[in-house]
């Protein structure tokens, strides 16, 4: 295969974790570019699998070793690579396979261009945790702009809760694909040669990322929110022993919307995924609380769904 044929199999992880009460994402920024991923190539001669090779370049970028690790999606869509995610082999095309990683501490890296950074940074108008956000109020002008036809307005009505429709968080990836499609997404301006966009909607929409990076971490986030519900994956963002106030407010950092504090305690209770360790948290500050675990044991042994999420709106 020619150099100007040659296809090159890139690896990018979202890392996420819980950092403040915020979700957060570990970002690299090479070369004084934008923030992106982790990300790197795989070598077929030098890696067994793909996990084994993102777990090996994340490491290297970032001094940070991965914990709970999924696929996400393969992307190779002609022209994602703009600009290339450098994989250092001068190849034309670039097909990106993403993964989720989950890890219960956002621990510092000591690694040089590398920071956490709040998911809502690239995202503003995901986080409801105080209400309909600021950003798409100014975003909804510039959507009703671009919504010419039936179907379009049904579309931004939809994704962003516009004339009352009801938000749903699991929909992060369409939202994000809606506004480069519109060419409201700064990558869109960027990739098509498009003067950039007022700094006011600029900010509402979000800081953009290398490459197609931003629309992975679209993709994991929406992963995320949506598996919440049917897998216990957020215990993996919690460490061993939590009080039951932190494991509701990693859930609301996480989808971004207010929980229902009884209803979500009744939730975990039928669910009986927890278990109280008879012992306090004496430094929460107020009145101690109690411990809990994650009860580990019992994915091997059935069936097991996640959290139903009460959320305050329902």
């Amino acid at each position: 295969m020619s150099a100007s044929h040659a296809v090159v199999i890139g690896l990018s992880a979202v890392v996420v974790a819980i950092q403040d009460n915020e979700a957060v994402v570990l970002t690299v920024r090479p070369r004084d570019q934008l923030a992106g991923l982790p990300f790197g190539p795989f070598d077929p001669d030098g890696h067994r699998t793909f996990e084994l090779a993102l777990r090996a370049f994340v490491n290297d970028q970032t001094r940070f070793d991965l914990g709970y690790v999924e696929q996400l999606y393969t992307f190779g869509d002609k022209g994602r690579d703009a600009p290339l995610a450098d994989m250092g082999s001068g190849a034309a095309r670039v097909i990106s396979v993403g993964y989720l990683g989950l890890t219960p501490s956002a621990v510092d890296t000591h690694a040089p261009d590398t920071a956490w950074a709040s998911c809502w940074r690239f995202f503003p108008y995901e986080d409801w945790r105080e209400g309909r956000p600021d950003a798409l109020l100014a975003m909804e002008p510039a959507l009703r702009a671009w919504a010419v036809t039936p179907d379009q307005l049904a579309r931004a009505r939809l994704l962003f809760a516009m004339d009352g429709a009801t938000w749903n968080e699991d929909r992060v990836l369409e939202r994000y694909e809606l506004l480069y499609e519109a060419g409201l997404a700064p990558e869109a301006a960027r990739d098509r040669g498009e003067p950039a966009l007022p700094p006011p909607l600029a900010q509402a929409l979000g800081e953009p990322m290398i490459s197609d990076h931003r629309r992975i971490l679209a993709t994991g986030l929406s992963r995320l929110r949506g598996k919440m519900k049917y897998r216990p994956v957020v215990f993996e963002l919690m460490p061993e022993a939590f009080t039951l106030s932190a494991l509701q407010r990693a859930v609301e950092a996480v989808a971004g919307a207010p929980m229902h504090k009884q209803n979500f305690r009744r939730a975990l209770e039928r669910a009986g995924l927890v278990e109280g360790l008879g012992r306090v948290d004496s430094e929460t500050g107020g009145r101690p609380a109690e411990l809990f675990r994650f009860r580990r044991e019992v994915l091997g042994t059935r069936a097991q769904s996640g959290l139903n999420l009460p959320l305050l709106r329902d």
